[in-house]
């Protein structure tokens, strides 16, 4: 909107380095409404939009999805942590900026996904670091995640049950099969607050931590998954979402699982049963492993 107003007056024709810079400025802000770094094995992403709650407009969405495509098309990153800069998750999305849609022209194109990656199947596990708000949008970009480590003071919820806005970014499919049918529809239909420890009771997220601690405990457990055999863990993954998502019957669940993890046993199955062998592992142990690879 700035950039526009300055493009449609002769603001730019009398001051031409003062529009330079704001025109720069402008592109600047835009470019980095997705932050992405990684650590070793981990990939951090962020949304950077914290004077909004971290809410996601069409141009956070599109940045997002570019994001983890970058996640899953890097075979040299393992794991992905999600988090909001500055104290929020995610507020949903920007209700300014749907405001503002053309209601006149009912044929107009709503976007698939408007949150942005929340409506794609990921090859890699991703760990959502939650703080602050995660609610509506938000709530379904939590869901998109494999697991979720909260902070005590967050507040969840489809908060968009207010304003008659839908959920389409895979709320409505994934929250009963995370949390059942019945818990789904009480908070999709009341809209209510879900505070930390209940969100914990009913398995919306996986883990409480104190505040400020969510996306140091986050990438602690995305180094630990990364550091276990990745084939092996990656089938038992798909054949988890396979029988939740994809089965049609029990018995072709269980054929799915078998065809699906038998090509790891020559794979690493053999090898690790070798280290067991000589000591690793014994008796649960997860640090003695490691430290004999």
């Amino acid at each position: 909107m700035l950039q526009h107003s300055f493009q449609n007056s002769r603001f730019h024709k009398l001051f031409p380095k003062l529009y330079s810079f704001m025109n720069y400025r402008t592109k600047r802000m835009a470019s980095t409404l997705v932050e992405t770094k990684r650590d070793g094995k981990v990939f951090l992403i962020a949304i950077n939009r914290p004077s909004h709650r971290n809410s996601v407009n069409l141009e956070t969405g599109r940045q997002l999805l570019d994001a983890f495509k970058q996640f899953e098309s890097n075979d040299e990153v393992s794991v992905a942590v999600f988090y909001g800069k500055e104290g929020n998750f995610c507020a949903g999305y920007d209700l300014k900026e749907l405001a503002s849609w053309d209601t006149t022209n009912q044929k107009s194109s709503i976007p698939y996904a408007p949150m942005g990656p929340s409506k794609t199947v990921f090859k890699k596990p991703i760990i959502a670091a939650i703080s602050g708000y995660a609610v509506a949008g938000g709530l379904e970009l939590a869901l998109m995640c494999d697991l979720r480590v909260a902070e005590d003071d967050v507040t969840l919820g489809v908060f968009c049950r207010r304003f008659g806005v839908p959920l389409i970014d895979g709320g409505t499919v994934r929250l009963p099969h995370i949390i059942g049918l019945s818990r789904a529809l009480d908070l999709i239909l009341s809209g209510r607050a879900v505070k930390a420890d209940e969100a914990l009771a009913m398995g919306l997220v996986n883990r409480v931590v104190s505040k400020g601690n969510a996306l140091k405990t986050a990438v602690e457990l995305a180094n630990e998954i990364a550091s276990f055999p990745q084939e092996c863990m990656l089938a038992d993954r798909r054949s988890c979402m396979y029988a939740m998502y994809d089965m049609q019957t029990l018995e072709g669940a269980m054929q799915f699982e078998h065809n699906n993890g038998k090509g790891i046993i020559h794979q690493e199955s053999i090898e690790g049963a070798g280290k067991f062998v000589k000591g690793s592992g014994r008796n649960g142990s997860f640090s003695d492993w490691k430290s004999k690879l």
